[in-house]
């Protein structure tokens, strides 16, 4: 929603101390927990939490300064895709990188760390979700990035883990956008269950970080092209956490991407 102001991790817009070799702030973390809890599972569409200077300033200025800018990078894969039923395309100018191996030094560190069983009790903590699972294969996941015109087609994603037949519970989204104005476009749109609308929607700024609930109604995406200007690319790193098992009644078991139209009102 433009305008609304979101929780803030405090003491991150202070340097951590280079001997800890930690890029996030578990203590910060820790702390505010128990207010995001309330904030997550109050949430409208869904249950979910927008949090802004997510990262301290240190970890910041390595990711933004590692970023692989060159676009000629083998590491870079398609992942412009179209409906193959209608022929249409769900999600365009789409590139992204899920190799750890291949991806810089920071961003692999940062992944491990979000991973890590520190991050998951906080994620535990925050959205009273026990026992969540991270995916070493980052199915669907990695270092995200859309150019101008392209879009992401609003959406539920697949319920299970084709290789491990985990149940997907949370999508994780960090956005690496420096000054990003709303003539840009991109904002991340929630949508309710019966794609009604008005959607909430959350502008891509760099160092905010979304968490959601995922289910068979979370619908999200970014249907409009972007606006922004050639060579300028909307960034993020994307993370999903899994359970062995899940509530009834939240998602059917499947591989599937339920993709949704947009009501003509909102296009």
């Amino acid at each position: 929603m433009n305008g609304e102001h979101f929780p803030k991790l405090s003491g991150n817009e202070v340097m951590q101390p280079e001997s800890s070799g930690l890029l996030i702030n578990y203590d910060a973390l820790s702390t505010i927990a128990a207010e995001l809890g309330e904030i997550y599972r109050a949430n409208e569409p869904f249950p979910h939490i927008v949090i802004d200077d997510f990262l301290p300033a240190s970890t910041l200025a390595r990711l933004l300064a590692e970023y692989p800018q060159d676009q000629s990078l083998p590491i870079w894969n398609e992942a412009t895709h179209k409906d193959k039923q209608t022929g249409e395309y769900v999600q365009k100018d789409k590139r992204n990188i899920r190799n750890q191996l291949a991806m810089p030094p920071s961003y692999r560190q940062l992944i491990w760390e979000l991973n890590s069983h520190y991050f998951l009790d906080f994620l535990a903590s925050m959205t009273g979700i026990d026992n969540l699972i991270p995916d070493p294969n980052l199915r669907g996941a990695g270092i995200h990035q859309i150019g101008r015109g392209g879009f992401l087609k609003v959406h539920a994603d697949f319920a299970t883990h084709r290789e491990f037949g985990l149940d997907r519970r949370l999508n994780f989204l960090l956005y690496l956008n420096p000054n990003w104005p709303e003539e840009y476009g991109g904002h991340l749109e929630l949508w309710d269950s019966d794609m009604q609308g008005p959607p909430k929607r959350v502008l891509p700024i760099l160092n905010r970080c979304v968490v959601f609930s995922t289910t068979a109604t979370s619908y999200h995406g970014h249907p409009k092209p972007l606006n922004c200007p050639d060579g300028i690319y909307r960034k993020s790193l994307a993370l999903y956490y899994y359970t062995n098992g899940r509530p009834t009644g939240e998602a059917e078991p499947g591989f599937a991407t339920l993709w949704q139209d947009v009501p003509e009102a909102y296009r």
